[in-house]
């Protein structure tokens, strides 16, 4: 007789993809929010869901104008990981640019043309979660740490 399924953990998986200096759910965050803002996602928000959640530490969300945008995006943070030696989990809604998920293990990232944003709306449904908000007129980011209000 099975004990069941037996599932193996994601994290041994994740810590082989990152490279030592960034083998930090935090440094992961940074990494993805700065390729964001490289193609100039708007409306980026940080979710930290450590506390809440038992598949992802932070959600990363963020609006794209058009189609293309929302595309280059992802193409984006595709690259700039890539270059650092990281690779997604899995990536879902590529190829129709309205909503793009990223999975990165510790860092989930949801790109999103604005109304399919506006639909969803998921900083109401982890609204619980410390979030900050990255001004729309940044370019890098240097340190994650949420709202000061919040």
């Amino acid at each position: 007789m099975s004990d069941g399924i037996r599932i193996p953990l994601r994290t041994f998986e994740k810590e082989t993809r990152l490279a030592p200096e960034q083998n930090d759910s935090q440094a992961l965050a940074l990494h993805c929010v700065n390729a964001c803002l490289t193609k100039k996602a708007q409306d980026l928000t940080i979710l930290d869901v450590r506390n809440l959640s038992s598949f992802t530490d932070y959600f990363i969300l963020c609006t794209g104008q058009s189609d293309r945008q929302v595309q280059a995006v992802c193409s984006a943070v595709q690259e700039y990981l890539k270059e650092r030696g990281i690779r997604p989990l899995g990536i879902e809604g590529e190829r129709h640019g309205r909503w793009i998920l990223m999975d990165y293990g510790d860092v989930v990232i949801h790109i999103f043309y604005e109304t399919v944003r506006e639909l969803y709306d998921l900083e109401r449904l982890w609204s619980e979660a410390p979030h900050r908000k990255v001004p729309d007129e940044a370019t890098h980011l240097d340190v994650l740490e949420e709202d000061p209000g919040r």
